[in-house]
This record gives C-alpha cells, sequence and structure tokens, in this order.
C-alpha cells in the first residue's frame, strides 16, 4: 500500500508553466499584438479619431460573431499564459474578456461597447506590463 504524504494532498497544485526561450516568446508577443490590434483598431472612422477592429465587426453576427470573437480573444489569453503571466495578471486578462463578451452580446449597445472597450488591446496592456517587470524586451508590429 502506497504511503500517502497527508500534506501534500491539501497543497494547491504547483501551476506548470512551459519553459520558452527568449526568441520564442518575442515570436509570441509579435503573434499576440498582431492579433488585438487586429480585432481591436485596425482600421481608422474617416473624419474621426475612433478605430474599429474585427471585433466589432464580429459582433454585428448575432450569435456566431460574438463566439467567434471570444475564441480569438481566449487565444490571446493562452498565449500570455504561455509566457508565464502571473495569476493576478492572468484574472484581470479574463475579466476583461468576460466583460467584453457579457455586454457585447447586447445587440446595439454591445456594438458601441466593443468600440468603445477595446478588451484585447486591455490585454495587450497587460502582457506588455508584465514582460516589462520581468525583464523581458517586448516588440511591436505597426499595421
Amino acid at each position: 500500500m502506497p504511503v500517502i504524504d497527508k500534506q501534500a494532498r491539501w497543497q494547491s497544485p504547483r501551476r506548470q508553466v512551459e519553459r520558452i526561450d527568449m526568441n520564442e516568446a518575442e515570436a509570441a508577443y509579435a503573434r499576440i499584438d498582431a492579433l488585438a490590434r487586429a480585432m481591436d483598431s485596425i482600421v481608422a472612422i474617416p473624419g474621426t479619431n475612433v478605430r474599429i477592429g474585427f471585433d466589432a465587426l464580429l459582433g454585428l453576427v448575432p450569435v456566431v460573431g460574438d463566439i467567434v470573437s471570444q475564441a480569438i480573444s481566449s487565444y490571446i489569453i493562452w498565449e500570455a499564459r504561455r509566457l508565464g503571466v502571473s495569476r493576478w495578471t492572468m484574472a484581470r486578462m479574463i475579466g476583461n474578456s468576460l466583460v467584453d463578451m457579457t455586454i457585447g452580446a447586447v445587440p446595439v449597445v454591445g456594438d458601441a461597447f466593443d468600440v468603445a472597450f477595446r478588451a484585447n488591446m486591455r490585454n495587450l496592456a497587460l502582457l506588455k506590463g508584465e514582460m516589462e517587470r520581468k525583464g523581458l524586451g517586448t516588440r511591436t508590429i505597426d499595421l
């Protein structure tokens, strides 16, 4: 019969994070940066200072658009987790995404909210701050 350590049974499992090298981290950040910008601010509305992205356009399609938009936001969060962001930053990123999905699902108000809130750009800023705190450089792609 195996011996079970009673203390180990009650400890929270350690977070398993993949070890990735600097080049892979920079490539992942570049993917996240490009995707977040495409989702939230790829095109400027002529005559205004407002930028919209695919998130606002996908929100016009009633249910499927919101699901696709949330799937892309989830990919951004997954990549950030692979980069080893803290649990607090991860919780904030998930919160941003949930707020965007919940309010974005409301027919007319949600479309305007998608333009104003920009959850993916907020998550990108959180990731950039986390990487800078860890001493990792970040490169951006201008679109």
